[in-house]
Formats: C-alpha cells, structure tokens, sequence
C-alpha cells in the first residue's frame, strides 16, 4: 500500500488482511488458493482448527505415502473438502507427539525454512484449542487431557503452517496529562525471528501452553522490560482483546488473538522510574518515550519502510495503538468516519464460523 494519507481502516486492512469467504478490497496473489478446513478428527462432529493451503496439503499426503512405505500408521486423513488427523490420533497427547516430530523433521530437512526453519525455529510450545474462542485451561500434572478445549500444542513457528489460531499478550506503559499522550515504544532486536527491528507495544510476547494470560504478562514484562512483577500487579489491568487475520507475504496463515493491557503512569507516583522499561534479556534493542503528534503522522503516511524516522511498524502494532486510541477517546465517532467499521474489524472471530 503506497498511498501517503491512509485512514485508519486502510491501517486496518494492512494487518486483518484474510478474509476467507468474502472479497477483500486489496487483492492478494494468495486470493485464488482454495483453503481446506483442519478439522480435529475424521468425525463429522469435529471441530475446525485451522485452515490449510494447497501447498501444506500435498506435503501431508507425502507424508501419508512415507509413512505406509515405511509400515507406520498414517497420521492424516484426507478428503475433498476437510484433512483431520486419523481417528487413532484420539487424545491431546498422541496428536502432540505426532506434531512434535513432524515439525522437528521438517525443520531439520528445511522444508520450510522461512516459517520453522533452524533459524525460526522458537522452541515454544503453543496451545491450539477445539475452540479458538473458548476457554484456555490445560492439563494438570497426572491428570488426563481428554475432555478438555485444549487439544494438543505445537511448536510456535509452525503454528503458521496449519493456519491455527495463536495467541499473545501486549502492554502498553503510557502517560496522559496536559501535554497529551505519550508511550514507551521499543524496537525489537535485529536478531528476533519475527519483525526484527519493528516497533512493537511496550511489552508483547506469545502466551505459551499451560501459562495463563497474566502470568505470561508478568514474565514478558520482566523479561523485555525490566519491570517488576509487584509494579505489573498492583498498576497493570486488563482492557479487552484484540484479533486479526495476518497474510504475510509469503501466503501463511496467522490468525491471531492477542490480549490488550495497560499500565498507565500514576501523575503523582514518589518514583516514575519504576515504570520506564529498560531493555533485559535481549529481545528489545531500546525503547522511547514518543508522544503521540510523533507517532500518528508516521501511521497515517503509511511509513513502514525501513529507513523511516521511527522504524519499521509491525503490524500487529498498528492494531493495537488504534484499539488504545479509541479507549483513550483519541478516536472517536465524532472524529472517525469509519469508526464502526474499526470496532467490528479490531474484535472480529476470523470469519470462523465459516471455516
């Protein structure tokens, strides 16, 4: 998108970029591939768990032929219109194991290096629920996993592959007074997998499996940030969620939910230094205290370029600062025309029901 004056739902469009059954006014080469629901199991009853493009689908029927050649079970089952796992595939446990290796093969074949590649692979285990929209429990030490929503996990940089829904936390520390907003904004590390280099929110990180929203805040926040846990539990709340519908360039798929908080700057707090966040374990290269006059003009030129003033803006992150700036009442129905179309695109479920 090169136009120089974009509007807030063109900032939008950027990120929320999928849009499954319907037209979507900025056309893709990726727009004329047929995706095919990932559903849990070969039942009818099944629940859909992701989307999987052509190209991931011929790998997996490659698989089923490797493993019959090889007199092992076959992992997936394969139809017209839906690929479940095989039905023997039957608990959260069995399905991640089988995962497990297939990821760690693939990333040591380097079958897709730009996705979970050695030099992606992340090491994380991601949660994927029956239901994306539901609650996100897991099972406790010798207890059995059946009957749960989570379904089984995964490796983090492969999440992308299989079209499965994923899940963060993002913080923003800020300060609103008579001089307007301002907000701490780090750039990430040249050397991060995803985005290096990109502005992001104060503190953002994956929420692994079996950690909740809060604690994985308050791990993020210490570990990005330096914060302290007692700070983040006593200032930080909640303020919603924010999801998206990700296309990356390369045609992968990246719905994602990511869970909003805040931290704003007491006015009359004895030491102000205990919220500046200070780079830690190596995931942020700095951060700076950017007022808002700074930071818009750059959103609405549309600059993401790397030679920008202020960096590279992830795109996550043009979602997010929009959400704040209508909490804040910065955006406003008053001042934006789009504005209900923002609130709908920035809360949407990935047309999930249609999968």
């Amino acid at each position: 998108m090169t136009s120089k004056n974009l509007s807030f739902l063109d900032l939008i469009d950027i990120c929320d970029n999928v849009r499954p059954h319907l037209s979507f006014p900025h056309p893709s080469p990726f727009d004329s591939e047929r995706l095919v629901p990932f559903h849990l199991s070969p039942s009818s009853r099944a629940p859909v768990i992701g989307l999987l493009r052509p190209i991931i689908i011929e790998k997996l029927k490659a698989e089923n032929v490797n493993s019959h050649n090889s007199g092992l079970p076959e992992l997936w089952d394969i139809q017209d219109a839906r690929v479940s796992f095989r039905s023997w595939l039957d608990t959260p446990s069995k399905r991640t194991a089988a995962m497990k290796e297939l990821c760690e093969r693939w990333r040591d074949t380097e079958l897709f290096p730009d996705v979970c590649g050695p030099k992606k692979w992340r090491a994380e285990m991601f949660p994927i629920y029956r239901n994306p929209f539901d609650a996100h429990d897991y099972p406790k030490d010798g207890q059995p996993d059946e009957g749960l929503n989570y379904a089984f996990e995964m490796e983090r940089s492969a999440c992308a592959l299989f079209g499965v829904v994923t899940y963060g936390i993002h913080m923003t520390i800020y300060q609103q007074d008579a001089s307007g907003l301002r907000m701490w904004i780090p750039t990430r590390a040249r050397t991060k997998p995803t985005w290096p280099g990109y502005l992001d929110n104060t503190v953002a990180g994956g929420i692994p499996s079996g950690m909740g929203m809060f604690d994985s805040l308050a791990k993020e926040c210490m570990e990005e940030a330096s914060i302290e846990e007692d700070i983040v539990r006593q200032y930080v709340r909640a303020t919603g969620a924010v999801s998206y519908f990700f296309r990356t360039s390369a045609g992968w798929l990246q719905p994602e939910v990511e869970y909003v908080y805040d931290l704003a700057i007491p006015a009359n707090h004895p030491d102000s230094s205990v919220f500046e966040p200070k780079p830690l374990d190596g995931e942020v290269e700095s951060f700076e205290f950017l007022h808002l006059d700074d930071l818009t003009p750059k959103l609405r030129a549309g600059s993401f370029k790397p030679n920008c003033a202020l960096g590279k803006l992830c795109t996550k992150y043009l979602q997010l600062i929009i959400d704040l700036l209508i909490r804040l009442g910065h955006i406003t129905p008053e001042n934006e025309p789009d504005y209900m179309k923002i609130l709908t695109r920035l809360h949407g479920q990935f047309d999930y029901e249609r999968w």
